[in-house]
């Protein structure tokens, strides 16, 4: 069935996987907004997909193949802040979250939209 999904669908497929976790991240950071020593958490995963993909671009015989094995090896990774926004040490800005809540909400739909589009037309070529 790996043969029906396009790189396209997997980058999707991945963004959505970075979307989701960013999502939790972010809940959890408000979650814990009154928590004394809670040092913020945030997401990364564009870093990791360009190096994946220039080191992919890079070597002599670059296919499809190579892109999606790019796209496949890069990684959704969650990090922890250093700095405190409270004299309590707790490093979650509500304002800051609260914003970056509804822009991943946005950003989820959009993705999820993408994917619903593609399996659609999909759909309608299989049914002809």
């Amino acid at each position: 069935m790996s043969f029906m999904i396009t790189n396209s669908n997997l980058l999707m497929q991945r963004s959505m996987e970075y979307l989701w976790t960013k999502q939790s991240c972010i809940l959890n950071n408000i979650a814990n907004i009154e928590t004394p020593g809670y040092k913020n958490q945030y997401v990364t995963f564009e870093d990791s997909l360009e190096k994946a993909i220039q080191n992919a671009a890079q070597k002599s015989k670059c296919t499809s193949s190579s892109f999606r094995q790019a796209i496949e090896d890069s990684a959704v990774e969650v990090h922890q802040a250093d700095e405190s926004a409270r004299m309590d040490d707790n490093g979650v800005n509500i304002t800051e979250q609260a914003v970056e809540l509804a822009r991943n909400g946005y950003q989820l739909q959009y993705v999820m939209d993408a994917i619903s589009s593609d399996f659609s037309l999909l759909r309608t070529a299989i049914r002809g």
